[in-house]
């Protein structure tokens, strides 16, 4: 049993498709084979059904029950199911006891409490009148040399514009 899982891991092994007897697939690019063989096969596909347990297991219609019954697959799923309610059983939940901090902020008050008038895009003078910064004098920064200048055109005439 041990030999024949290690087996079915191995991701070399070739595996028959079930829609095309012709096709050997390697076992890492079955399920991707799968997909694009159902849709070129679909006579062959409305026959096949897919187990529950593993998609890459298309069984006759007929058989699906049988099929159901006796999957290996089965086993690692039911032992899931029964390792899960095994540890539902013994997990105690603890109540959060994380509290909200207080909080010393009233944005409402600290609105009506301003003195400085707001900011303004577009407008020089934004600080207020009893503003420390309002003393404060705004002139532009160029980080060109003296004697340079920023040019007045782009580098380059564009080919769609006339050049007057």
């Amino acid at each position: 049993m041990e030999e024949t899982y290690l087996d079915s891991l191995d991701p070399e092994k070739l595996i028959q498709c079930p829609y095309d007897k012709n096709h050997q697939i390697r076992a890492c690019r079955f399920p991707y084979h799968l997909i694009k063989c159902r849709k070129n096969h679909p006579d062959v596909a409305n026959k096949l059904a897919t187990c529950p347990f593993n998609a890459r297991h298309q069984v006759p219609r007929a058989e699906i029950s049988h099929h159901i019954s006796s999957c290996d697959d089965k086993s690692c799923i039911e032992q899931d199911v029964v390792n899960q309610t095994r540890n539902l059983g013994q997990e105690t939940l603890t109540e959060s006891t994380w509290q909200c901090p207080p909080c010393d902020e009233d944005w409402d008050k600290d609105l009506w409490e301003q003195t400085s008038t707001p900011f303004v895009w577009g407008t020089a003078n934004y600080c207020g009148k009893n503003s420390p910064a309002s003393n404060i004098v705004m002139e532009h920064k160029s980080n060109l040399a003296s004697g340079m200048r920023v040019p007045k055109s782009l580098p380059y005439v564009l080919p769609w514009k006339n050049n007057a």
